[in-house]
């Protein structure tokens, strides 16, 4: 029933600086600058392999240029070519140990991948250098969610609204893992607390239909399913054709 989202860092940052090495000169740090702004123009009307020509100038101007190699595993990674992605990631770990992002999209990649023992070292390594990296402790959660280890996987999705308290998706997270405890009053008040945050959050109505049509509440389950159809939210026939006579 629940539904769980893998998240991707995909903006392309236009720091050209941070997290690569400092240019001496003036008129070179502006070269290196425009190809960056060139790079991300391409990017944003679609054209990966003109952001990649892009970059790959960033890498002959500065050879240790942390960033570019992030932003060009981002590209690599849109384009489906998930090993030159996690080279790329790699490179600029290297160049950078302390990098988080590039940390954190390495563990993305993995995850993505299915190799999720190195995903997990990649999202801890993130929180040492960053505690607050709201995105790694939800995928983090993700993961445990998945493995079946729901304390830690609650733990992980609580420390996300701790540090962002509007933050919806952890109150889902939240509530989908009550949900599997088969705690449903405190499954339902993290569903609702995700819709006063969000209220075209089409999964929490979801969630919450399938809640109370398991508890007989055939009226709330239908206006709740109602809601989640609207905001575009794909319906298990099976669930429509249950709640059919209730109508």
């Amino acid at each position: 029933m629940a539904r769980h989202f893998l998240i991707f860092t995909i903006s392309l940052l236009l720091i050209s600086c941070a997290g690569g090495s400092k240019t001496e000169k003036k008129d070179k740090a502006v070269t290196i600058e425009e190809h960056f702004q060139l790079a991300y123009g391409a990017a944003e009307r679609g054209n990966l392999e003109e952001a990649i020509s892009e970059y790959k100038q960033v890498l002959k101007l500065d050879s240790k240029n942390a960033r570019a190699h992030l932003n060009l595993g981002i590209i690599y990674g849109r384009q489906g070519r998930w090993q030159k992605e996690i080279t790329e990631y790699e490179k600029a770990i290297r160049l950078d140990p302390r990098f988080a992002e590039a940390h954190f999209n390495l563990g993305a990649a993995q995850q993505g991948r299915g190799n999720l023992k190195e995903a997990v070292v990649q999202y801890q390594r993130t929180l040492q250098i960053y505690p607050n990296y709201v995105e790694a402790h939800t995928n983090l959660g993700i993961i445990y969610f998945r493995q079946g280890m729901l304390d830690q996987a609650l733990a992980e999705y609580q420390k996300t609204i701790d540090i962002k308290p509007d933050y919806a998706k952890g109150y889902y997270n939240i509530g989908s893992v009550y949900r599997e405890k088969k705690k449903v009053d405190e499954a339902i008040a993290s569903f609702q607390k995700a819709l006063e945050i969000n209220p075209k959050y089409a999964e929490a109505y979801y969630a919450l239909a399938v809640i109370y049509y398991e508890k007989q509440e055939f009226k709330t389950a239908i206006e709740h399913l109602d809601q989640a159809s609207k905001l575009g939210m794909s319906i298990d026939p099976k669930l429509l054709e249950k709640l059919k006579p209730y109508r």
